[in-house]
């Protein structure tokens, strides 16, 4: 009975660079998103779904539209919670919207996006698509991660190790590569930055949104501090 129910509901997470127009939850709430119209952020979420039904998938998650953004108790959960989820995904499917399928990791805007370090990090399985919604450079494939050639590519974008982009474990050991791997990114909102590194370091810390990017910065390497005792982190 277990392994039928885990079948079933074995699910998959959706990792993209926000746009325009994207939905919100209570843009779909109550209605079929095949009968919306087409357009922006509708596209993509209709496409993500058509992928991962098509692959054998029931059920899909999507950031935009999977958590009510207007509950700060639920945002706060959310973000929480956000890399156990992208950890437990049967799948998780990566849409990078700014290159062709012949196109290279280097010049998607991907890669330099706070929170899809985590999105990178926590899945045991992914699969890359490009802007058209063929595999990247059509390399047909269960998981990326087990392509050494995406791995090589992935670790020329990100200057992440393969055996961390393949086996990442979450936690305060080796705080200064992770924070370095993070340095270069960029969040919309500036506070984001150190919110989406609670998972990666598998920290529970409030979320303040509204709080100065220096404080929400000395608050989480106040934290890796207090738990590993490495002030080295401090110099990254």
């Amino acid at each position: 009975i277990h392994t039928t129910v885990s079948t079933i509901f074995r699910f998959v997470m959706f990792s993209h660079r926000w746009g325009e127009g994207e939905p919100c939850l209570h843009d779909i709430q109550g209605r079929a998103i095949y009968d919306m119209p087409p357009s922006g952020g509708i596209k993509k979420l209709q496409k993500f779904c058509l992928t991962a039904f098509k692959r054998g998938y029931l059920w899909a998650w999507s950031d935009t539209c999977c958590i009510d953004k207007t509950s700060s108790a639920e945002l706060q959960e959310a973000i929480g919670s956000m890399f156990g989820w992208y950890r437990r995904s049967h799948l998780t499917i990566v849409y990078l919207a700014d290159i062709a399928e012949s196109g290279s990791f280097d010049s998607s805007q991907w890669f330099g996006r706070g929170w899809t370090l985590q999105e990178l990090l926590a899945p045991d399985t992914m699969l890359f698509y490009a802007r058209n919604w063929s595999l990247y450079k059509n390399i047909e494939s269960s998981n990326h991660k087990t392509d050494d050639a995406i791995l090589e590519e992935l670790t020329r974008a990100t200057g992440i190790g393969s055996r961390s982009l393949t086996n990442f474990t979450p936690g305060v050991d080796d705080a200064r590569s992770r924070l370095q791997w993070a340095s270069s990114r960029r969040t919309t909102r500036p506070e984001d930055i150190a919110y989406s590194l609670f998972g990666i370091f598998n920290l529970h810390l409030p979320v303040l949104y509204g709080e100065s990017v220096e404080f929400a910065l000395g608050r989480l390497l106040g934290e890796i501090v207090s738990q590993s005792g490495d002030i080295s982190t401090l110099d990254w």
